[in-house]
C-alpha cells in the first residue's frame, strides 16, 4: 500500500481533533489506528493495515527485550478511531502529549502511514536531515538497502 504522500498543515482544534487532509480520508473512511511514532510523531494507519503489522509483531521473538518493549507500547498506546463526517479525527491527550501537539501540526504521508508531527518539530527534524539527505546520491551510495 503507497496510498499516503506529501505534506499538510491541517490544525488541531481545542477538543483534540484534527482535519485529516482530503486525499488521505478516502483510505482511512472504514477506521483508523493512531499509536506513537518514532522521533517523536505519531502513526496513523488504516485499519487492516495496522492489524497486519501488528500480526507480523507477534511473529517476531518474544524471548527478546527490545522486541517486548517496542510492541508493547506500540499497541497499547494504540487508539482506534473513525473519522467523522468532517473528516476529523480525535488524537487521545496521552498521544497529543506524546508528540506535544497543540494546535500547528503537520501531517505527512509515508506510504502505508500518516505521521502527525508539532509542526516546529517537524522543522527542526528537516533542519537536521536534509544535509545528509542532499548529500546522498542513490547512484552511489545504498542508502536504501535493496532499493
Amino acid at each position: 500500500m503507497d496510498a499516503f504522500l506529501g505534506t499538510h498543515t491541517p490544525r488541531l482544534d481545542d477538543k483534540g481533533r484534527l482535519f485529516l487532509p482530503a486525499r488521505f480520508r478516502g483510505a482511512l473512511a472504514d477506521g483508523l489506528v493512531v499509536t506513537t511514532g518514532q522521533e517523536g510523531c505519531l502513526y496513523v494507519f488504516p485499519t487492516a493495515e495496522f492489524h497486519r503489522i501488528s500480526g507480523l509483531m507477534q511473529a517476531a521473538p518474544g524471548s527478546s527485550k527490545q522486541v517486548r518493549d517496542f510492541v508493547r507500547v506500540f499497541r497499547a498506546s494504540a487508539h482506534p478511531d473513525t473519522p467523522d463526517k468532517q473528516g476529523r479525527v480525535t488524537i487521545p491527550a496521552a498521544l497529543r502529549a506524546y508528540a506535544r501537539l497543540e494546535t500547528e501540526c503537520t501531517v505527512i504521508g509515508n506510504g502505508n502511514r500518516i505521521e502527525v508531527w508539532d509542526s516546529a518539530a517537524w522543522g527542526s527534524y528537516l533542519a537536521e536531515v536534509m544535509p545528509a539527505y542532499s548529500a546522498y546520491s542513490v547512484d552511489t551510495e545504498e542508502v536504501v538497502p535493496g532499493l
